[in-house]
């Protein structure tokens, strides 16, 4: 069973790929099970994946699918190429000129590949997941007391609703979006929230706050250094923790995200 697939760049005018490439009315794709290999490269370097664009080196790259993720290697000798998570806020990570098997743990990611003054996408999907499974009726621990959790959320609450909202525009698919305002945040809130106010709305921004341990609580006698930029390190913890997902979002309800 294939583990990952690779969907190349758009095909470039003179562009043949010798294996897995486009035919009329098909997607191009590569499928490749663990431990297959997939090279990429200028075309006519006998490449699995040929990219006909002059600033793409002879022997670009190669991804190496591994189980339930993939690594990389950047055989570039002087260009380093950035994988993003499309997904993940602006989460990305950099692969060094001659790199070789830097593990990539996004479930969906695209290679970008500078190549003299283009950008070239290469997206590739690991779609397979791996979990421990519990015999049934078990709950997959060995006893005793159970583990706290680490955040305490309860999604019936309005501060989570808030939560919610800060995030929404992000969520939405634009990892850049810049954050609402607490004017925005009671705009959406006040459907399901006729009583929602720039106070109200605050006063949960201010309370997630302590809840998510990013400041001390009032009743500590250390406040804390002061917490600028509050609404982005909250909304900044809870996407790199999964702590409201795009499901929560039906909380808000019917409405036009700001």
């Amino acid at each position: 069973m294939y583990s990952i697939i690779v969907v190349p760049p758009p095909a470039t005018e003179g562009e043949r790929p010798r294996d897995g490439g486009q035919r009329d009315g098909e997607e191009r794709q590569f499928r490749l099970a663990p431990g297959e290999r997939l090279t990429f490269g200028r075309a006519g370097s006998g490449n699995t994946l040929e990219i006909a664009h002059d600033g793409v080196s002879r022997r670009a790259g190669e991804i190496t699918a591994q189980g339930a993720f993939w690594i990389l290697s950047n055989l570039s000798a002087h260009q380093t190429y950035l994988v993003e998570n499309p997904e993940g806020a602006g989460e990305h990570i950099k692969v060094a000129p001659g790199r070789l098997d830097a593990p990539v743990p996004f479930e969906f990611a695209r290679i970008v590949l500078p190549a003299a003054g283009d950008l070239l996408p290469i997206e590739v999907w690991a779609p397979r997941h791996d979990y421990v499974r519990a015999p049934d009726g078990a709950t997959g621990g060995t006893g005793g007391p159970v583990t706290a959790p680490a955040f305490a959320l309860d999604a019936s609450k309005r501060y989570f609703a808030v939560l919610a909202a800060l995030c929404e525009p992000r969520l939405r698919g634009d990892p850049h979006a810049p954050l609402p305002t607490v004017d925005q945040v009671v705009s959406r809130l006040s459907p399901n929230w006729p009583a929602a106010s720039r106070t109200s709305v605050q006063w949960n921004i201010d309370y997630l706050a302590v809840k998510l341990r990013l400041k001390p609580g009032p009743d500590t006698a250390d406040t804390g250094p002061r917490l600028n930029g509050k609404k982005e390190s909250l909304v900044s913890l809870a996407l790199r923790f999964d702590l409201v997902r795009e499901d929560d979002l039906t909380v808000l309800g019917k409405g036009t995200a700001p």
